[in-house]
């Protein structure tokens, strides 16, 4: 593996093309170190997605197997409180989810509260029924009419950290209060599908 070192790629460039610019040793720190930063940043950002290249086809190659067997994920997750082997978090590209929408951060943790109160502090799951009860009250988003229900949705379809947690919520789970450019959500999850 190739690593760059800013101060020589500096001084190859001004070997190489010799132009009437300043000389090096003269040159203000401020720009070299900005120039350096710079670099660095790029360099990072490159092995970051040669990482993300190996882990994504590492993933792929080991969810081919679970796969096999064929049809859904939803029923190797059904009844587990954690994600484990065979959850297909982050491998399915079908989540129906239950979401609650609001502007301010204070009224998606009052809903979070009631949540808390009500099934998540004794550690059971919310039950739908129930999630849309709470949707109905305090969801800004149209879909809270609905009780939150936004159906079956594809990878893709979302923006950002919604796909994000979605895709990443055990079925029966209620994810933490998160924010997105929307405003501030919980989803609740309700199956997975391939």
């Amino acid at each position: 593996m190739n690593t760059i070192n800013p101060r020589e790629s500096i001084l190859s460039f001004h070997s190489k093309h010799k132009t009437s610019g300043p000389n090096l040793n003269s040159t203000n720190p401020y720009l070299l170190l900005l120039f350096i930063i710079i670099i660095s940043c790029v360099y990072s950002f490159t092995q970051g997605f040669r990482e993300m290249g190996k882990d994504s086809k590492s993933k792929e190659a080991k969810g081919k197997g679970k796969q096999a067997g064929g049809g859904s994920d939803e029923s190797a997750s059904k009844g587990k409180g954690k994600a484990g082997k065979g959850d297909g978090l982050g491998t399915c590209t079908y989540v129906k989810a239950r979401h609650i929408l609001c502007e301010k951060q204070g009224k998606i943790n009052e809903a979070y509260k009631k949540l808390q109160d009500g099934w998540l502090s004794n550690g059971d799951k919310v039950p739908p029924a129930e999630f849309a009860k709470i949707a109905q009250e305090y969801s800004e988003c149209p879909s809270g009419k609905k009780g939150g229900d936004l159906g079956w949705f594809p990878r893709g379809k979302m923006a950002g950290p919604f796909q994000e947690v979605a895709f990443n919520t055990v079925i029966g789970a209620t994810s933490a209060p998160f924010k997105s450019t929307h405003g501030y959500h919980i989803i609740l999850c309700e199956g997975r599908k391939n």
